[in-house]
């Protein structure tokens, strides 16, 4: 389905810190700030990946079953504030799927109750995340008020081949992350550089404190097609990293117009 000439989605990017492990404590956390996020007139709130419990190795721990309390979470919130929810969590398949381990899944929920996952296809082996959770196999476009949105995972975000299949059919991606400070200056360039390439908006949300032993400063982002920064969420110089809720306006008609005036994806071979 292509997207509505005139479309347009407001978006608003929750940056925000994580209790380790307690998903209960971050729904409450989470909950007023999906709430003001909706109040400011937000069509689609992105969290964080594993925003219920963190980036943990703990899979035996923090794995869910399918439809578990993060994904009802995600599907109350979205019905009670009348938008849509993506973060990510994981997951244990569904009893009708062969397979045992979780998979680190992005569930993105609409207000009609509607639930679309994607589970991430590249996993963190620096980390050890491919010894504990399932890879998938699909990737993720809904239209949402008109645009197509595209969702994948922090890591995904490193493999350009993805982003260059899913951008014929892409106004927007959406890359829920908790990645750590210590390589910030990658996850700006990669953001900025996915934009540029595929002439798309790019919505990176990504988390701030510590989890585990890593710490995040956030530096969540929306970039526009041509690769400008319109929403930014870096700390101020010497500033401590904060929690806060990024805005913007993802129009599907700024990317027709850059993609029309900038014909590059033609030239792709």
């Amino acid at each position: 389905m292509g997207a509505t000439a005139t479309a347009a989605v407001p978006v608003a990017v929750v940056q925000h810190d994580i209790v380790w492990e307690e998903p209960a404590a971050n729904h409450a956390r989470l909950a007023p700030m999906i709430a003001e996020a909706a109040m400011g007139g937000a069509r689609l709130v992105v969290l964080t990946e594993m925003f219920a419990t963190g980036f943990s190795a703990d899979t035996d721990l923090i794995a869910e079953p399918f439809d578990g309390p993060n994904v009802a979470f995600l599907v109350e919130q979205a019905a009670r504030h009348g938008v849509w929810t993506v973060g990510s969590v994981c997951e244990r398949p569904d009893a009708g799927e062969a397979g045992t381990r979780p998979r680190n899944v992005a569930v993105l929920a609409g207000p009609d109750g509607a639930v679309h996952r994607y589970a991430k296809r590249h996993l963190f082996s620096y980390a050890g995340e491919n010894e504990r959770v399932a890879p998938g196999d699909d990737l993720l476009t809904v239209t949402v008020d008109g645009v197509r949105v595209s969702v994948l995972v922090c890591y995904d975000l490193r493999f350009a081949d993805d982003f260059w299949r899913l951008a014929p059919g892409t106004d927007a991606y959406v890359v829920v992350a908790n990645w750590p400070a210590a390589r910030r200056a990658h996850w700006r360039a990669l953001l900025v550089a996915r934009a540029i390439e595929n002439q798309a908006w790019v919505v990176g949300a990504n988390r701030v404190g510590r989890g585990g032993t890593l710490d995040y400063v956030g530096d969540s982002v929306v970039v526009d097609p041509m690769g400008e920064v319109v929403a930014d969420g870096a700390p101020s110089a010497g500033g401590a990293p904060q929690e806060m809720i990024l805005r913007a306006t993802l129009r599907a008609d700024r990317v027709a117009d850059v993609r029309a005036r900038y014909p590059f994806l033609d030239d792709r071979r």
